[in-house]
């Protein structure tokens, strides 16, 4: 098993120029033509921010510390996952020529499509310690223990992303149903509502079985409310994250070869 790892990962690592060549392509293109180019990574979720900020803020009187950062980092890690797994569900389909006419690893565009949107997550982050230091947040060393719940997190979006783009080279469809899907995913993950607000059976569920509030939560407890995270929880969130990259890694696997016969 050990030995099948890693002649795996050794297979991967003799294509890294091309990942990184596919990483860059895919940074380039989502700001071609842009003015303002790498600057709406910071000015997007800010702005995003601002006005989810005003309509919230007013419209509901939560008692939230630092509503403008808790309500920051929810939207970052959320759009990171649903910008990195619509990637992802192209990631095959829209390469279909290039797998036509030389043999290249399938998943390697799956897996450079999350990591493209894993390097505008760190652009993000340039808006959110702009906000941290407009609202003068209070940082203690935890901090840096964001990473934690960054990595689980992509580790997570990997397997999404496979599951899907596999999916999508059968099932045209699973874009439209992965719209409606992410939609109703939003609203179920507390971003920019207090979990506390749902009632007790759905504020249950959230808390154990939405990744998404796992990994958020863990973010704003390291970043925000600078209070430790107990072990339950980063296991929880690890445990997610490699159950869904083995099962993407596994469909995958089984269905690749047929790929050729329906892109």
């Amino acid at each position: 098993m050990l030995k099948a790892i890693i002649a795996r990962f050794n297979f991967f690592f003799s294509y890294r120029e091309l990942f990184f060549q596919l990483v860059v392509r895919d940074i380039k293109l989502k700001y071609r033509r842009s003015v303002l180019g790498y600057l709406w990574s910071v000015l997007n979720p800010l702005l995003t921010m601002m006005v989810m900020y005003i309509v919230f803020s007013e419209m509901f009187k939560w008692n939230i510390d630092n509503f403008a950062v808790y309500l920051l980092i929810g939207n970052i890690m959320f759009s990171f996952m649903s910008n990195a797994v619509s990637r992802s569900i192209f990631s095959i389909v829209g390469n279909a020529a290039l797998l036509k006419k030389t043999f290249v690893p399938k998943y390697i565009f799956t897996v450079s499509a999350v990591t493209s949107e894993l390097v505008n997550l760190f652009f993000s982050l340039i808006a959110l310690v702009l906000v941290v230091m407009i609202t003068r947040s209070p940082l203690t060393w935890r901090i840096v223990l964001i990473i934690v719940p960054v990595v689980e997190l992509y580790v997570f979006c990997l397997g999404l992303g496979l599951l899907l783009a596999q999916s999508a080279v059968f099932f045209r469809d699973t874009q439209y149903l992965w719209g409606i899907f992410s939609t109703i995913w939003l609203y179920l993950t507390p971003i920019f509502y207090p979990v506390t607000l749902l009632p007790e059976p759905l504020q249950s569920g959230v808390r154990q079985f939405n990744p998404m509030f796992i990994y958020i939560d863990m973010f704003r407890s390291f970043g925000l409310w600078a209070k430790p995270v107990g072990v339950g929880s980063i296991a929880s969130g690890a445990l997610m994250a490699v159950a869904t990259l083995v099962l993407g890694l596994w469909s995958f696997s089984i269905t690749k070869r047929k790929f050729v016969l329906y892109i």
